[in-house]
């Protein structure tokens, strides 16, 4: 079993999703030592704060608007019981199973910094959650990305009382009787202890945690299949030529052409047409590096700015005890992680972009000198013309998917809350680009892999020839019509394991 262990300082992304991931107890988060000292610290402060009686936000205050209202040490619970049942607003579709687990364990981590105050009960009712697969239902609109992630987080707040519903054992259930069933008891909310559940970045961060995972993937899986392409129409690899890229060293160009020419290095197609005649590729295939290049930049940044936000403290008001201060600010404020998921969406729906292009060039046989849409008996047969019309209707619905939503802000809790960054929608548009990517990569592949069946007797590189062998186990060649979206289907489940990789890896060592 792997292990997990949160203290605020040391959460990557592939934590997050080996976590989130998980089944069964297949990986165990535990707080460190550390931290559940910090989080008992924390706590007593609060309570001296409350005793003191001086307002302080958050801590024996109204939220947002009503912060000016002082409330009475004897509704200090109370307040917090009202502050997550009015906050339980979401609407839409739940959330998926990974993205509340990866949630929680943000949330979690965040608390179990000692800035917050919060019960140290909850935080370890958050962790019995994962390791018990209890997954609160979590509408996934409602969060404007400032003040917090409010409505989402308010949801997996609300089960932490035993009130609202989640996922048990493969049923929906009310909270507190799933916390029974583990043998652990609801919270009861303290002073500041809802507030601290609910104002942080935990959902935006979640997003885009599993966001960069997948994009990861596809950064890659989008040099081979453009290598595949180019020997399934014949093209060349001397824009590929490392001088070329040293004119014009951006990291993601380079490492991108490093992949490209070791991915067809060996390759009988290759060496096949090298006196054709053709000048030049079309952009597509040419300017691969560039274009691949490009966007592996947009994931290199958003991978720097996670890098400070999955442990940064990011809720309201912020304690500082060896100060003997609590000081209210906005950490909870997601507009570093929106923009950068806006931006990873822009690079990710580019590889969709330059794959449509490189699918047409394989359907079109004045181009390609190939069968038209890659059928022996075009007309009779339509082959996979549609299966071109499905990436660029993807591809068309990515752009109006990039739209940022980072750029858009709507005041509200009275003009209190008056600049906010909408972030939990950038992240809920980034992984829609994202699955879209996923069926434009998988077509391509079936594209390419059939065009490669025409260039027989010629084989490509060993690599990629290893990488048609393992296509072919779950898509037959076409000779014919069929329902072709069950190919589609079967080679996006084939992408998103690791047998690609593993395959090409061990003939041209790690991929960039």
């Amino acid at each position: 079993m792997n292990e997990v262990i949160i203290n605020g300082s040391e959460l990557n992304v592939s934590q997050i999703c080996l976590v989130a991931k998980a089944n069964g107890g297949q990986v165990k988060v535990n707080i460190s030592e550390s931290s559940k000292e910090k989080l008992i610290k924390s706590k007593a402060y609060v309570n001296k704060v409350v005793e003191n009686e001086a307002p302080v936000y958050g801590i024996n205050t109204g939220f947002g608007a009503l912060s000016d209202v002082h409330i009475k040490k004897e509704d200090l619970a109370a307040l917090q019981v009202n502050l997550i049942r009015s906050h339980c607003t979401g609407v839409g579709q739940p959330f998926d199973k990974e993205v509340v687990r990866a949630i929680m364990l943000l949330r979690a981590n965040c608390l179990a910094s000692g800035f917050s105050g919060v019960n140290p009960e909850a935080v370890q009712l958050l962790t019995d959650f994962l390791n018990h697969d209890i997954h609160p239902i979590v509408p996934s609109k409602g969060s404007v990305g400032a003040s917090g992630d409010l409505a989402p987080l308010s949801h997996i707040a609300l089960a932490l009382i035993g009130e609202g519903q989640v996922e048990f054992k493969g049923k929906q259930v009310r909270a507190d009787f799933a916390i029974d069933q583990i043998g652990k008891k609801p919270i009861t909310l303290g002073p500041k202890d809802g507030l601290a559940l609910i104002n942080g970045t935990a959902v935006m961060a979640a997003l885009g945690s599993l966001a960069i995972e997948r994009a990861e993937r596809i950064m890659k899986l989008a040099d081979v299949v453009a290598a595949l392409t180019c020997d399934g129409v014949r093209g060349t690899i001397r824009a590929f030529d490392p001088r070329i890229q040293r004119l014009k060293p951006h990291p993601g160009q380079i490492d991108c052409a490093t992949n490209l020419r070791n991915l067809l290095e060996g390759s009988k197609v290759m060496d096949s047409h090298m006196d054709c005649g053709k000048v030049q590729d079309p952009y597509s295939l040419r300017c691969v590096p560039q274009v691949h290049g490009a966007c592996r930049q947009t994931l290199r940044h958003i991978k720097e700015v996670f890098g400070y936000e999955l442990n940064a403290v990011t809720d309201n008001p912020l304690l500082f005890i060896e100060d003997d201060d609590v000081i209210s600010g906005g950490n909870f404020h997601g507009e570093a992680i929106a923009l950068a998921m806006d931006y990873l969406a822009m690079g990710v729906a580019e590889i969709c972009n330059i794959s449509e292009r490189r699918v047409e060039k394989m359907m079109n046989p004045t181009f390609s000198e190939l069968p038209a849409f890659l059928i022996k008996s075009s007309g009779l047969h339509s082959g996979l013309m549609i299966a071109h019309v499905t990436a660029a209707a993807l591809t068309s619905e990515n752009k109006y998917l990039c739209h940022p939503a980072s750029v858009d802000s709507i005041p509200t809790s009275t003009d209190k809350e008056d600049h906010v960054s909408m972030g939990v929608t950038s992240g809920r548009k980034l992984l829609e680009v994202i699955d879209n990517a996923f069926d434009c990569i998988a077509i391509e592949v079936l594209c390419a892999t059939q065009a490669l069946e025409f260039q027989r007797p010629h084989k490509s590189s060993p690599a990629l020839e290893e990488v048609y062998s393992i296509v072919r186990k779950h898509v037959p060649f076409i000779d014919a019509d069929r329902a072709f979206h069950v190919d589609i289907e079967n080679i996006v489940k084939l992408i998103k394991t690791d047998e690609i990789f593993k395959a090409v890896e061990s003939h041209i060592g790690g991929l960039k």
